[in-house]
């Protein structure tokens, strides 16, 4: 079988879907692969990296996508661009394994189901342990959590550490980090290992060991209903549970030098907790990073893509944070797609299996059928629910 690894085009993204050792493997278990020419440059993968390990350096992404058997993308292709249309130039049957992130992208959706494309999406894998190694969400909300503690520590106009000097003693400063799943987590740790003092909340109580052990304080909030929504996700709150915990995060907030945002529902969309009200309640010259801006954002007054300052407060909004350390970020994005594909390859090609378990959960078209449920339901809501290939 061949796999194409075409560049991406999304605006400021510099990674790409296979680095040079994890095409290795893949060669290793028979598959023949082919990549665009210059698509790991902005990663520094270049062409010739590639071609030492065997991999073909095509120049004609239509031709190369055509030939393809498995196609192994970052980000989604665009649907019905005029001058790449990426989707069109894939064969009918051709399987497409990349980040897809279908709630945000229910156009390329129906275009990929109409097409008859067989898409599985790595951020919809089940968290299991059999799964951890093929987690790009994961892997990538690592280094957005890492990230997104250093732009708050180059921003704030104060040390992050407790300093003597000889002009006296500065005393740590105050990080509020809510949100403990991956992004929060490593957010809390970067945030230690720089000597902040940090205080961290999530809606899920049985994260509190995991926050203390990374030397945090925990902040809990009493809800009525449990907030779990299985897999490390959480779930949307109850009127009278987003009440009781926007107490809390307006306390805490005004206390805070700055604050980290890593909310998100179903690993996906972005509650809004932090109102313009308890910014306005916030210490001047403090930050708030806002890590959930791919989902919308976690602040009301977040601008995705923008930094804004509101009543002396800096908000920032970053984008795509694991673009911005595209070398790592493309090894260990790399090597999730790479385990996705040697996890299911039989006598040198990639084996459907719809009733495997992690194939059935990220498996969002094929056939022409839309089989992610959620992903279904909201194309449905959307205005699509007579639509058929």
């Amino acid at each position: 079988m061949r796999i194409a690894v075409p560049r991406e085009t999304r605006p400021g993204e510099r990674r790409v879907a296979l680095t040079p050792e994890s095409c290795k493997k893949l060669a290793q278990a028979g598959y023949a692969i082919s990549i665009e020419s210059g698509a790991g440059e902005s990663a520094f993968y270049p062409d010739a990296a590639y071609r030492e390990v065997g991999v073909m350096v095509e120049t004609d992404p239509a031709a190369m996508l055509g030939a393809a058997d498995l196609v192994l993308r970052v980000n989604p292709p665009a649907p019905g661009a005029a001058d790449r249309n990426e989707i069109q130039w894939m064969r009918p049957g051709t399987i497409l394994l990349g980040s897809l992130m279908p709630l945000r992208h229910l156009e390329t959706v129906r275009a990929l189901a109409a097409r008859r494309i067989t898409a599985f999406s790595t951020d919809a894998i089940p968290r299991t342990t059999r799964a951890q190694a093929m987690d790009t969400l994961s892997s990538m909300a690592n280094i957005t959590g890492y990230k997104g503690a250093l732009l708050a520590a180059a921003e704030l106009s104060k040390y992050f550490p407790m300093f003597m000097t000889a002009a006296g003693t500065v005393f740590p400063a105050r990080i509020f980090i809510i949100g403990a799943a991956v992004a929060g987590l490593q957010a809390i740790a970067t945030a230690r290992r720089l000597g902040a003092n940090v205080f961290a909340t999530d809606v899920r109580p049985e994260v509190k060991e995991q926050i203390e052990s990374l030397g945090a304080k925990y902040v809990g909030v009493e809800l009525k209903e449990g907030a779990s929504a299985g897999g490390g996700y959480a779930r949307e709150l109850s009127e009278e549970d987003k009440a009781r915990q926007g107490k809390v995060l307006a306390e805490q907030c005004a206390a805070a030098d700055v604050v980290i945002t890593t909310a998100l529902i179903g690993g996906t969309f972005a509650p809004k907790l932090i109102t313009a009200d308890m910014v306005r309640r916030m210490r001047p010259g403090s930050v708030i990073v806002d890590l959930a801006a791919d989902g919308g954002g976690n602040c009301e007054l977040s601008r995705p893509g923008e930094t804004v300052v509101v009543d002396r407060v800096r908000i920032m909004a970053p984008l795509n944070l694991p673009a911005t350390m595209p070398t790592h970020a493309s090894l260990l994005f790399s090597r999730n797609l790479a385990s996705f594909v040697l996890a299911f390859t039989r006598d040198k090609s990639f084996h459907l299996d719809l009733s495997d378990d992690i194939q059935k959960g990220s498996i969002i078209t094929h056939e022409g059928e839309i089989l992610h449920a959620r992903t279904r339901e909201a194309v449905q809501t959307a205005g699509a629910g007579g639509w058929r290939s």
